[in-house]
């Protein structure tokens, strides 16, 4: 009796350990400024969705971690090792969304940033010199840099969500202009090619924009076209809360209080 009595102590404690030590999913966030501005702390009012969005989520079982930085396209994120330190920790059952686009239509090669993709979800490349970094560098389609980001995160066993670049402060006819001829395009067509989910943000968002007006939205923008404030960024964040309830095949939702 003693010895089975030790061994269902034994298995009691074991299960306990590992109840204890298993670590939580984590939950990262890659983007530019929109997702996090600054320090993203608000710094001169502007805020992004990624430093936001955690109020909705039950962090005692998930954790967050926005890795997003401003200025930063598909490319640079990558090319500057910020992806590459991401990958060092991230595990099966972590998960990753993705937003970019809005610094990718920059030049490839210039002399002040030099952080521009080809513009689709082709296979075509560019051998430049990259005046920033000083060294020569194959530049590729925003597909490419997109597709890398979805199949590297599943070799980790985690799972990738796109989303399409929220809109900016543009109307014409008073209704907000859409990616949907360009990046929030090429970021559904790049999520559908990989079997990726994918949440239409610049959509949602738009929606949102359209029935509040120009003038109400304008609000939002106080300093440009492109950075919201908080109060903006709350609504990108409630909108990306939004389309994680509606992903089918995912268990995400299940996080949120």
């Amino acid at each position: 009796m003693k010895k089975v009595f030790y061994l269902l102590l034994l298995s009691s404690l074991t299960c306990m350990s590992f109840m204890v030590f298993k670590e939580k999913p984590v939950l990262y966030i890659i983007g530019d400024s929109t997702v996090k501005n600054g320090s993203g702390k608000g710094a001169d009012a502007l805020w992004g969705w990624g430093s936001l969005v955690d109020q909705y989520f039950d962090t005692g079982r998930l954790s967050i971690e926005n890795r997003a930085i401003g200025g930063r396209s598909s490319r640079t994120f990558i090319t500057e090792g910020r992806w590459d330190a991401i990958l060092k920790t991230l595990k099966k059952g972590d998960y990753v969304i993705m937003q970019f686009g809005h610094n990718d239509a920059g030049p490839l090669d210039d002399t002040s940033r030099a952080r521009g993709t080809i513009k689709g979800i082709g296979t075509e490349s560019k051998d430049i010199y990259n005046p920033i970094r000083k060294v020569n560098e194959t530049v590729y389609t925003y597909g490419h840099y997109m597709r890398r980001y979805i199949r590297e995160a599943r070799e980790k066993g985690a799972i990738p969500i796109v989303c399409s670049p929220v809109p900016r402060n543009s109307f014409k006819d008073g209704k907000a202009k859409r990616g949907d001829q360009d990046y929030g395009l090429w970021a559904k067509q790049v999520a559908m090619d990989e079997g990726a989910l994918f949440i239409d943000l610049n959509a949602l968002i738009a929606d949102a924009y359209d029935a509040m007006g120009p003038e109400a939205v304008a609000r939002f923008f106080p300093k440009d076209h492109t950075h919201p404030n908080k109060e903006g960024s709350m609504l990108n964040a409630a909108k990306v809360v939004e389309g994680i309830e509606a992903l089918k095949g995912s268990d995400l939702h299940n996080y949120l209080k």
